[in-house]
């Protein structure tokens, strides 16, 4: 059950999506990008530092409210929802839990106030399941660290301001090498944005690779241990795939809903096709694996408040928010499948939203950890030891 103040959230979120988000989603799919403008007015209503402290002028929120408000966000767009992700969560919770007053106090209102939008560059083209056979380097000098390397997959990486990098420290890559995590201003000379992907789904995202070409920057860019960046990363994407459950969702719950009266709207042989059995099955495992997909990122959000006083003997948050992930990610790519069987032939079309919204849910069983590389993640938290 959702507190009141959940409640409200909740509502404030839907009612921004449903007058300020759905009505461009389309245009922004076919466009490739959404109005920078959107994500202004999310940071008047707060949506970008829901996470961060009022001290540093975000709202404070705890993680099972922004999930229940990211999932709204992701059933009007799951793009924006990306960036909405990226901004509250894995950069935010980097500096919070691992940076100085001074890297917290100049970024983090910069962030909740929408004036610097956050980027995440950890994936490599070598290195995407296995981070720590990363080949970018950072390499030591007088005063400050160059950093040298490709990275692939960045989500805001032409749009960000500030991105955290992570680079190799140590000479040798491998899973003992040490790895740094670095705040990166994306106007720094040597900081080149290249190619833009082109995606399956999630198009209004920008995901580009970013080449680092001798990027020089003060120690005080440096985040926390030299040696620390991967599991400050891995930190950050327990927390990232709780919003990724929540985002697909979102996804899955606005398919749900286009089904609901497109079946009831629809008529073949007489009657609505939602007065046939096999509509009402379908229609019936859609909603209870969507409220079985909240519940399981709402369980793991509510062991994230609890990660550092968990007793009960249970999966430790990363296996939980890896089975939040691996279930709603999947969940939503079956639901949305089942949508456009509903739909039949328009189901097909462009014009028609679950087209885009199975699109979408594809994506989100293969960033931040493939429902593959989540099983083998689950499946080790199970077995250590044994």
């Amino acid at each position: 059950m959702l507190t009141a103040e959940q409640r409200e959230i909740r509502q404030l979120a839907r009612d921004f999506a449903e007058g300020e988000i759905i009505p461009h989603a389309a245009g922004w799919d076919r466009e490739g990008a959404f109005d920078r403008e959107v994500l202004d007015r999310l940071a008047d209503l707060g949506f970008l530092g829901m996470l961060v402290p009022p001290d540093y002028g975000g709202l404070g929120l705890d993680v099972p409210t922004y999930l229940v408000a990211l999932e709204e966000i992701a059933r009007g767009d799951a793009a924006l929802a990306l960036t909405v992700a990226i901004q509250n969560a894995p950069v935010p919770h980097i500096l919070l839990t691992h940076g100085t007053e001074e890297q917290k106090s100049r970024w983090l209102p910069a962030l909740a106030a929408g004036e610097k939008i956050a980027g995440f560059a950890l994936s490599e083209a070598g290195a995407g399941s296995d981070p720590a056979a990363m080949a970018t380097r950072a390499r030591q000098d007088h005063g400050g660290w160059t950093l040298t390397g490709t990275k692939r997959w960045v989500t805001n990486g032409s749009r960000a301001d500030l991105v955290v990098a992570f680079a190799r420290t140590g000479r040798e890559a491998g899973s003992k090498t040490p790895i740094g995590a670095f705040l990166l201003d994306t106007a720094a000379e040597g900081y080149r944005v290249g190619e833009r992907e082109t995606t399956m789904g999630l198009r209004a995202s920008e995901t580009v690779w970013v080449e680092l070409d001798g990027v020089r920057v003060t120690d005080c860019r440096l985040v926390g241990d030299p040696g620390s960046g991967l599991n400050y990363a891995l930190g950050a994407l327990d927390l990232g795939r709780l919003g990724i459950a929540a985002q697909a969702v979102g996804i899955a719950q606005a398919s749900l809903e286009h089904a609901v009266r497109y079946a009831a709207e629809r008529r073949q042989f007489g009657r609505p096709i939602a007065s046939f059995g096999a509509v009402r099955s379908k229609l019936a495992v859609m909603a209870t694996r969507i409220a079985a997909s909240r519940a399981l990122f709402m369980e793991g959000a509510a062991a994230w408040e609890e990660r550092d006083r968990l007793t009960d003997g249970g999966l430790p948050i990363t296996a939980r928010s890896a089975m939040a992930k691996l279930f709603a990610s999947e969940t939503a790519g079956w639901v949305t499948e089942e949508a456009v069987r509903i739909f039949g032939g328009y189901g097909f079309m462009r014009e028609f939203p679950v087209e885009r919204l199975m699109r979408d849910a594809k994506g989100t069983e293969i960033y931040e950890g493939t429902s593959e590389i989540l099983r083998f993640v689950i499946g080790r938290s199970l077995t250590d030891g044994r």
